[in-house]
């Protein structure tokens, strides 16, 4: 669950490495809370510096500290309860950038997403992530927590 001054690792090539969710545009249920899949309006809080010879070049970087920028939620340590029972949940709470057009701002996503962005619109950025959270059961830390329900967690690096 994403809301007000929650904080972000950016994931993609974009420049940004933490942003603070200031708005939850697109959600499921409007209750104010952002989960896997919604859009938010985000403040970058740290970015990579930018080199000085690569400052005018074709590939600087895109962002800078205190940019408001759109962004989409990849990943929460809130658990999120499958269909068929299965939680899962990661270790972060993860985004990518976006621009105006609702297109990635960077090239690369790097670092596991889930598997839910494709059903909700967000096929391109699980195409380009090294790895999606397809419940598989000999990856991935697996612990049972109880008879009824089974939770995997997820270790990004």
């Amino acid at each position: 669950m994403i809301g007000l001054k929650s904080t972000l690792n950016v994931i993609d090539n974009s420049g940004a490495v933490l942003v603070e969710c200031v708005n939850v545009l697109k959600q499921k249920v409007n209750n104010g809370w952002g989960s896997v899949g919604d859009e938010i309006v985000c403040v970058v809080k740290a970015a990579r510096p930018i080199p000085a010879a690569a400052a005018a070049s074709a590939t600087a970087v895109k962002v800078r500290r205190g940019d408001v920028r759109r962004a989409v939620i990849v990943r929460t340590r809130k658990a999120v309860r499958r269909p068929d029972g299965r939680v899962v949940r990661f270790d972060d709470n993860a985004a990518v950038l976006l621009n105006n057009k609702r297109e990635m701002l960077g090239t690369r996503v790097g670092g596991v997403v889930s598997a839910d962005l494709r059903m909700k619109g967000w096929g391109k950025i699980v195409s380009l992530a090294p790895k999606v959270s397809v419940c598989a059961f000999g990856r991935a830390g697996l612990t049972m927590a109880g008879a009824d329900h089974i939770t995997i967690s997820f270790t990004c690096i």
